[in-house]
């Protein structure tokens, strides 16, 4: 049964079959939100609220683009939304996982000096991927952790195949120097 099919079978007052589409698109919503929370929890929350979203949404799903990016489209808008609202807390966030990892830690101090450099660095990596301008780090994103090509990525974002790769290339960039600027302080 094709998406369509599910959809359509869903509209007309079969819901048990959305069962169908968030064990075929869970795994994708999950990563994608990943990629923007860093977080298991968050990002299992934020892909419960989207498929609630595309439930609410179904019945203006068209049609004019397959299933699949549709649901990027709101699981983008959604994530997007949600590191906005949680900007502020997201340093606090990260430096209480810091220090719970290295208060908590049962291992030798050289286990806790690497567990806390390992934290350290994931902590530069997620700030200087939440401080790229929305637009490269959606691409960055679906790119790195969805692992979608520029074409796909195209699609969703409702932008062409160039304009895709120069931002990917813009974010890849602005990785570089922020990263470079960390590890050089």
């Amino acid at each position: 049964m094709s998406d369509q099919q599910v959809i359509d079978e869903i509209l007309l007052g079969n819901q048990s079959l959305f069962r169908l589409l968030v064990e075929k698109y869970q795994s994708m919503v999950f990563t994608t939100a990943m990629g923007f929370v860093h977080s298991k929890e968050d990002a299992e929350d934020l892909t419960q609220d989207i498929f609630v979203k595309a439930w609410e949404s179904l019945s203006t799903f068209k049609g004019d683009a397959v299933f699949s990016t549709w649901l990027y489209r709101i699981t983008i808008n959604s994530c997007i939304n949600h590191v906005e609202k949680k900007k502020r807390n997201i340093f606090l966030e990260l430096a209480e996982e810091w220090m719970n990892k290295l208060f908590n830690s049962e291992s030798t101090a050289k286990d806790s000096q690497q567990q806390m450099e390992e934290t350290e660095q994931d902590v530069v990596i997620r700030r200087a991927i939440d401080s790229l301008p929305v637009n490269q780090r959606t691409v960055f994103v679906l790119s790195a952790y969805d692992e979608l090509s520029q074409k796909e990525i195209a699609v969703i974002m409702q932008r062409t195949e160039g304009a895709v790769e120069q931002l990917l290339q813009r974010a890849k960039t602005n990785l570089r120097k922020k990263l470079a600027l960390s590890v050089g302080n």
